[in-house]
């Protein structure tokens, strides 16, 4: 946003935007057995928060949180679910990030009754992609938006430390239904790796030989003609997704476990 499209926003947006009603997006990243998690830093306050905005009033929720999502990342059509919805009084408030300091960070002056100010409900989506194939970008409120190891997230600011032990609660839960992993591994892949990325994910050891054979029944993944050379008496077949059958398991679910 040039300023003023910012002014603009701060001013006015309650007729282009659904006020006190939020998106909150736990954005995921995985790559190589590694789980990361994007945050931005809100411009000249030092606190981390997940990317998140207001819901046009033309658009679904799920077409929100996917318009938030694409401009974070640059990746659009990302997997999404929606976890919760947060709405405890005080939620979004934090010591310091009043009318007047949030007038320093837009660089626009806000007043105290300004309809940015007000209590504000917040419904959760969680995404997942590849770290590797994403450019983060920064809104309009923060100079930073970054990857975070995930076993080393810091504090966040207001409730989205809650918001992030739900999403991924609800996220492990799931991937025991949806067939997640299309847009985290290679077209081909071995089932080493397709093992790796579920263990990472849920954060807790899988049966290697049992594991596989639940996707394989499923018909959500196929053994192709094709091996694999990664050293002496090493060459594991590969595998790919059955994009059809893949689709039709994210529409009606799955049962793994």
């Amino acid at each position: 946003m040039n300023s003023r499209e910012i002014k603009a926003f701060v001013q006015h947006g309650y007729k282009e935007y659904i006020p006190h009603v939020s998106i909150d997006c736990a954005i995921f990243g995985y790559h190589e057995r590694q789980l990361k998690i994007l945050l931005l830093n809100i411009k000249s306050f030092k606190g981390l928060c997940l990317p998140g905005g207001f819901i046009k009033r033309t658009e679904t929720l799920t077409e929100a949180a996917g318009r938030i999502v694409g401009e974070r990342t640059g990746i659009k059509n990302l997997f999404l679910q929606q976890f919760k919805t947060f709405g405890d009084p005080g939620r979004a408030e934090v010591r310091g990030l009043d009318h007047k300091k949030f007038s320093e960070i837009v660089g626009v002056k806000v007043e105290k009754n300004n309809w940015l100010m007000d209590q504000t409900v917040s419904i959760g989506f969680y995404a997942i992609t590849d770290f590797s194939k994403v450019n983060p970008k920064p809104d309009f409120l923060s100079d930073a938006c970054q990857w975070y190891d995930f076993d080393e997230m810091p504090s966040l600011l207001f409730d989205h430390n809650e918001m992030v032990k739900e999403a991924l609660h609800t996220m492990r839960l799931q991937l025991y239904h949806y067939p997640i992993g299309i847009n985290l591994l290679p077209e081909k892949f071995t089932l080493t790796e397709i093992h790796a990325l579920y263990e990472t994910l849920l954060g807790k050891k899988l049966d290697i030989r049992n594991f596989p054979k639940k996707l394989m029944f499923l018909g959500v993944i196929k053994k192709l003609n094709e091996k694999i050379n990664i050293g002496p008496h090493r060459s594991p077949f590969l595998y790919k997704f059955d994009r059809v059958k893949y689709n039709k398991a994210l529409k009606e679910g799955i049962i793994l476990d």
